[in-house]
């Protein structure tokens, strides 16, 4: 698997402090290690010094906990950026909308990407499905992602269970591979 480890970056999406808030932006919230397992991924690319990309996420918002101006906005402790990591800020959806993820992606010339990061239903899916539409060969991993729960459309809410499973099963094979990290760890070995 050297060809993928040379060609493959880690993308860490919108992995901030506003989402260990427990009444951000549901109740309740599955894989409360998420950001912990975000932070072993992330070593590991470091001790292989392979390519990083910090995306974070800027709401346009003032009462938002991801406005700049909010402690929410700041990175998750477990995954600080070093100078020498590329930090990209959006206030949309995907990162690839409003960035300049795809040329620094080009210049990296990686063409398989590890995205990790919060929710799994938000950007996560739109970043994920824009790799995989762009051509990318594009992994999740399952456990550094996660997701709230949900206000449905007839009011009732929705489990975070649900809305994580669901939103991997839709993300899986078409746009991406959804891999535990265990199993992404088996193909960096």
């Amino acid at each position: 698997m050297k060809n993928f480890i040379k060609s493959t970056a880690l993308i860490l999406v919108d992995v901030q402090k506003a989402f260990l808030e427990k009444d951000y932006p549901g109740l309740k919230r599955n894989n409360i290690n998420a950001e912990k397992v975000c932070g072993i991924i992330l070593n590991k690319w470091r001790d292989l010094n392979l390519p990083v990309i910090h995306i974070r996420h800027s709401s346009t918002n003032p009462n938002s906990k991801l406005h700049e101006s909010k402690p929410g906005f700041l990175f998750n402790d477990y995954v600080i950026p070093l100078k020498s990591e590329t930090v990209l800020t959006k206030n949309v959806n995907s990162g690839f909308i409003g960035t300049n993820l795809s040329s620094i992606l080009n210049d990296l010339n990686v063409n398989s990407l590890v995205f990790v990061g919060m929710t799994t239903n938000h950007c996560i899916s739109s970043t994920v499905r824009m790799s995989g539409n762009l051509g990318y060969q594009t992994y999740l991993i399952s456990d550094a992602t996660a997701a709230y729960n949900t206000l449905g459309l007839n009011g009732k809410m929705i489990d975070c269970e649900i809305i994580y499973n669901t939103s991997l099963a839709n993300l899986s094979e078409e746009f991406a591979t959804i891999l535990s990290s265990e199993e992404l760890f088996s193909l960096l070995d």
